[in-house]
């Protein structure tokens, strides 16, 4: 059975900073047209970073969108057509000043794949080097280095509840485990 939609027409309602919204008229598999209202979003990536004593390098910032201050591995937004690896290398060091001898593509997930674009690009960073923060200016977090296990603990108990970092730690802990 074919699954696929083919884009019929698209319209943009919001061209923002960030997100922008289109809504599409699609023909679906079965011949029939219906709407498609989606998400563009440049994409992100986010940071495992782990120090030489098995900590996991973390943030504290406020969120807006859920109105509170979550824990969560160094992340960052993609510029369209930026390369993940450079902007995760950019995003450690500005909002945590770490550099690394050891920067790897670990994986990717897709936050919300029913109606946002964003795809989150993982990479693992290792042999770390504190160099000195630089954060953008509307930005204001503040760093943290957990116990690879005790962050695992808080990601399995909803202490950490961002998705994208409960995927990195967790995955994390069952390769490394099972290696």
């Amino acid at each position: 059975m074919q699954l696929e939609e083919k884009t019929l027409s698209s319209e943009t309602i919001y061209n923002g900073r960030v997100v922008h919204l289109v809504k599409d008229k699609v023909l679906l598999p079965n011949g029939k047209e219906a709407v498609r209202e989606m998400v563009k979003h440049p994409g992100g990536v986010c940071v495992l970073a782990i120090t030489d004593n098995n900590n996991v390098v973390m943030v504290k910032q406020f969120r807006y969108a859920q109105k509170t201050v979550l824990l969560e591995i160094p992340a960052g937004k993609l510029e369209y057509g930026e390369d993940p690896r450079t902007c995760g290398i950019r995003e450690l060091k500005e909002e945590t000043g770490y550099e690394a001898d050891s920067f790897e593509f670990f994986t990717k997930m897709i936050p919300t794949g029913a109606y946002v674009g964003e795809v989150i690009h993982i990479f693992i960073a290792q042999g770390l080097r504190k160099t000195g923060q630089k954060l953008d200016e509307d930005e204001f977090l503040e760093v943290l280095e957990i116990p690879f296990e005790e962050a695992v603990k808080m990601a399995l108990d909803g202490e950490i509840p961002d998705a994208k970092t409960q995927i990195a730690l967790l995955k994390a802990q069952i390769l490394f485990n099972n290696m």
